[in-house]
């Protein structure tokens, strides 16, 4: 420690702090502009320079560093007069259009102006002129605001990784440019937004935003993002009743100032001219508006009828893991107190649940076992079954952090995805093969005695019955299997055991499978096995695909657990939520999503009311799903779209988006944040929660009277022992992961530190089992699928987005060179794509990021319904449909 005297104050900070750290310790702020404390320090600016007693010159705080007994004046008349100086040579060459830019009351060098009271410049002279860059929809940069200070290059280079731009010619030409100086729409920016984020003037801004709005015009109301599970926080900028723009928020504690493009521009959804403004009833085929009363009242009469005539278990509900965690607690109370049914899922099914049932098997926990954060101070990093830098593309700068200070990195995938070429080592693995890899990893460590014996001792069960299996899968027959080479399965397994902390990624690469729950089993065995769990920066993290699918599993909307994962066959949770809810609460496990469609098709369900989900677009074979859904007896969808699902509905309630309502979202790291009202209800819809309510008070049921969520929030406190200690006061700033057991506990960043859940860790011994279709002559090729950057599961929201659709408005299906020559197909040729269970066409588009006998491509895009091929075969234990393995032809359409 050093003591330090700034502006007549004394202090003690660390040794190396510099001026400028210890300056803003003290609540002093110096003026800069180059600078950041997230960037590398570049002393480019000047505007910071102070004076330090003894020194022969003004020296710039942000990048001299303290000494012992050093006096500083952060204000002096030498320093006053130098920062009036340099802003003046900024002005020199910057435009005088204040009055009209965006940025104007945000603009850092506007505003230091005006505190030094420096009205022009009087340098006079040539001035640079360039034409603004409008080629990115969604950021327009105009060079001739550019100060120069480099921010944007070192976001982009230091914390994004992309190198998009950097300084380029010289002296009075200088200026921040792309590769070849070609517009920001032709380069590789992936319009993530964080050179916005941190530039100091209108040289680049948020083209939606332009004359919507001054920033003093702008109420801004932090919330959490509605798109993937990362749970980045940020400020919708409001005016009017309008969300007309979305600004980083530097406290948000999952991702700070960074946000994807999704998040930062995917708002215009709100306010599209196609969200649903009025309940709708459909008479002789066709949607007519009608009011609220009628709607419910019809809705309460139709699922009353159906129950009375043919039980409570011929009505099956579908909640949502886009909607609020009271949102889903309430469905499922709806469903197992009003209705008398567990006939209840959510679109978990189709993505983590081999994660909650295998991960609860193995650990006595279905969630990521570790923080976000933690990613970026793991040794070794395995992403196996994870696009992560276009599925969670927050969580892959953590992965970008940690290889910059030395980890290792190894992907399999059988894509050459985007973190392959970051990797040590790439395993571009034959699809449906996992255990095969994970077992030839597990084989090697044994064989080599790397393993963590102690770990195993101590904290596990049943290792003996997994080592026998394991035994088989020496590296050269996992090669056989997953056409890998033997020796890249010997330097991963070595590398995962011998680091000090290994994290394993994973999405549903690993999940969605019919052997789903045994590929999450066998990561379990891997990690126990190497003792990578319950200490930081290691464990077994599957990132969840939606914003609230961890909360929507939370709270229940699953047909074999009440909230807080408590069993509905226990007799004792029976008992307990009967007398919490006031009603008797049926005993039996319900139907999964997919069963309750088979049994629509055969006539047993016969009334299903949908929330917020999509199956006739994410549901695999939908032609069989929209067979059953048109053969029910009542329909209702509560939904913001007329979307494909809702088409087929008798009745379509209108909810609200997340900026129109008050709740809470769980992330994938099981931190329960806020969700904040920004707006009022578009139209006459209400929020989700709301309908729920009115809905059940219409069928009779009088505990689903609310005022506010936080009352239900309290309500889920009392019967979910994993949210014990979770209310709106504690989760307003930073949230909490749970478990949080009382209102002292801190929350879990990490689980299983001393002991499992279940108790001791229990190995499983799984076997190798082929897809349920493989390829043959008919249907030669493997087609796998995935999600795109730009886009978000069905592309409900994104696909409205003006500023995304721009971007990627267009699917395509990636094929080998290999295979695309022996088909005759070029790049862009339209081709068919088809299956034993249906076909759609599609562009193609050759690359080499596919292997031969594999195409891709994502289900977002309604004019490509790719699910109309996939197939519904299911894994036995968690009842996951294989999504990513089904054998196809492929054909040119001429």
């Amino acid at each position: 420690m050093v003591n330090v005297v700034i502006d007549y104050q004394n202090i003690n900070v660390p040794e190396g702090t510099s001026i400028m750290e210890a300056a803003r310790n003290m609540g002093i702020e110096i003026p800069n502009l180059c600078y950041d404390p997230e960037l590398s320090v570049v002393d480019a600016c000047r505007l910071c320079v102070v004076e330090v007693e003894g020194a022969r010159s003004l020296v710039a705080a942000c990048s001299t560093a303290v000494a012992e007994g050093m006096v500083v004046r952060t204000d002096s008349p030498a320093v006053v007069e130098a920062r009036k100086v340099i802003i003046e040579l900024l002005l020199a060459n910057h435009p005088e259009d204040c009055l009209t830019c965006q940025k104007f009351g945000n603009c850092k060098l506007a505003d230091y102006a005006y505190l030094y009271s420096v009205r022009k410049s009087s340098f006079t002279g040539e001035k640079r002129y360039a034409a603004i860059d409008t080629g990115n929809p969604c950021i327009e940069r105009d060079m001739n605001k550019c100060i120069l200070c480099g921010k944007c290059v070192r976001v982009c280079a230091e914390v994004q990784g992309r190198h998009v731009v950097d300084f380029s010619y010289r002296g009075f030409n200088t200026k921040i440019a792309t590769a070849f100086d070609t517009s920001l729409g032709e380069s590789n920016c992936v319009t993530c937004g964080s050179c916005v984020a941190v530039c100091p003037t209108g040289a680049l801004a948020e083209t939606m935003m332009k004359g919507r709005g001054r920033a003093w015009e702008v109420k801004k109301v932090r919330t959490t993002c509605p798109y993937c599970g990362c749970g980045c926080n940020f400020d919708l900028n409001v005016k009017d009743n309008r969300v007309i723009g979305v600004t980083s928020n530097p406290a948000s504690p999952v991702n700070g100032r960074h946000l994807c493009v999704k998040g930062r521009f995917g708002y215009d959804f709100i306010h599209s001219p196609e969200r649903l403004t009025d309940p709708l009833i459909k008479e002789n085929g066709e949607f007519k508006k009608v009011s609220w009363p009628r709607a419910l009242s019809f809705v309460a009469q139709r699922l009353t009828e159906i129950r009375q005539q043919h039980g409570s278990d011929a009505l099956a509900v579908l909640s949502s893991a886009r909607c609020t965690n009271e949102e889903n607690y309430l469905m499922n109370k709806f469903a197992r107190a009003v209705l008398g049914t567990n006939n209840i899922d959510h679109c978990a099914r189709l993505c983590h649940a081999s994660t909650v049932a295998g991960l609860a098997l193995a650990y006595g926990s279905g969630a990521m076992t570790n923080s976000i954060r933690e990613i970026r101070d793991a040794d070794f990093i395995l992403v196996i079954g994870s696009n992560t830098t276009e599925t969670h593309p927050i969580i892959s700068l953590e992965i970008r952090k940690a290889l910059k200070k030395g980890a290792r990195l190894a992907v399999a995938d059988p894509r050459k995805i985007e973190l392959t070429a970051l990797a040590d080592y790439h395993l571009p693995l034959k699809p449906g093969t996992n255990v095969a890899l994970i077992n030839g990893l597990i084989n090697v460590i044994l064989a080599e005695n790397l393993w963590d014996g102690e770990f195993v001792k101590n904290r596990t069960e049943n290792f003996k019955a997994m080592q026998d299996v394991a035994l088989k899968y020496t590296p050269e027959y996992a090669a056989g299997i997953t056409g890998l080479d033997a020796e890249i399965i010997r330097q991963v397994a070595r590398a995962y055991a011998r680091a000090k902390n290994a994290s394993i990624l994973y999405t549903m690469g690993i999940t969605q499978h019919s052997s789903g729950t045994n590929n999450v089993l066998a990561i379990a065995n891997l990690a126990m096995l190497c003792g990578q769990i319950g200490k930081p920066a290691s464990g077994v993290n599957p990132l969840r695909g939606q914003n609230n699918v961890q909360g929507a599993c939370d709270m229940g909307a699953l047909p074999n657990v009440f909230p807080g994962y408590q069993p509905v066959t226990d007799p004792a949770n029976v008992k307990k939520f009967s007398k919490a809810w006031g009603t008797a609460v049926p005993g039996n496990t319900g139907l999964t999503v997919g069963e309750m469609i088979d049994e629509a098709l055969k006539g047993n369900i016969k009334g299903m009311y949908i929330m917020g989900e999509n199956p006739m677009l994410s549901d695999p074979d939908i032609n069989h799903v929209q067979k059953a859904l048109e053969n029910l007896e009542f329909l209702v969808v509560q939904d913001i779209f007329l979307t494909e699902t809702a088409r087929l509905a008798d009745v379509v309630l209108p909810g609200t988006s997340f900026a129109e309502k008050d709740g809470a979202f769980t992330n994938t790291e099981r931190r329960v944040q806020r969700v904040r009202r920004a707006i009022d209800p578009v139209g006459n819809a209400k929020p989700d929660w709301q309908i729920i309510c009115e809905l059940a008070a219409k069928m009779g049921y009088r505990q689903m009277q609310y005022n506010h969520p936080a009352e239900v929030m309290a309500e889920i406190a009392r019967l979910i022992p994993i949210y014990g200690g979770i209310t709106y006061d504690r989760i307003e700033e930073q949230g909490l992961q749970w478990p949080c057991t009382d209102k002292n506990h801190p929350g879990t960043p990490i689980l299983h530190k001393d002991k499992f859940t279940r108790g001791p860790g229990k190995f499983h011994p799984v076997e190798y089992t082929p897809p349920t279709e493989l390829p043959d002559s008919e249907y030669p090729f493997i087609l796998t699928t995935g999600r795109r950057l730009h886009h978000y599961h069905t592309g409900t929201m994104t696909r409205r987005a003006k500023g995304i659709e721009a971007i990627y408005g267009e699917e395509y299906l990636e094929i080998n060179p290999l295979d695309a020559d022996k088909l005759g197909i070029c790049d862009r040729d339209l081709v068919r794509l088809s299956s034993r269970r249906g076909a759609i066409t599609i562009r193609a588009h050759v690359t080499e990021r596919i292997t031969p006998g594999t195409v891709f491509t994502s289900f977002h895009f309604t004019e490509h319904p790719v699910n109309a091929v996939t197939n519904s075969a299911r894994d036995p234990v968690a009842k996951i449909p294989e999504l990513k393995v089904c054998a196809v032809r492929i054909e040119k359409v001429s």
